[in-house]
C-alpha cells in the first residue's frame, strides 16, 4: 500500500522520499489544491469517495493507509 501511496504522490505533486511518517503539509508543503488532487487520485484508484470532513484528518501517510485499510482496502483494486 505504501508504494501506490508513494506513486499516486509523486504523480500529482512531483514529490519523492515518501515514507508512513511523510505529513502532507509539514514536510511536503502541500497546499489544499495539492491535497485535493491527491485525495481525488486516491478516490479514482480505490474506487472510493472520501468525505471532505475526513480528509482533514488524513494528516500523514501513514493515516490516509489506514483510512483506506478500516474501509476494507488493502491492495490496490
Amino acid at each position: 500500500m505504501l508504494e501506490l501511496m508513494q506513486k499516486i504522490i509523486f504523480q500529482v505533486t512531483g514529490k519523492s522520499d515518501i515514507t508512513y511518517d511523510t505529513d502532507f503539509i509539514q514536510d511536503l508543503a502541500l497546499n489544499s489544491f495539492d491535497i485535493m488532487n491527491i485525495i481525488s487520485a486516491f478516490e479514482d484508484q480505490f474506487d472510493i469517495s472520501i468525505p471532505t470532513r475526513d480528509v482533514w484528518k488524513l494528516h500523514q501517510v501513514k493515516d490516509a493507509i489506514a483510512y483506506m485499510r478500516n474501509r476494507g482496502i488493502d491492495s490496490p483494486s
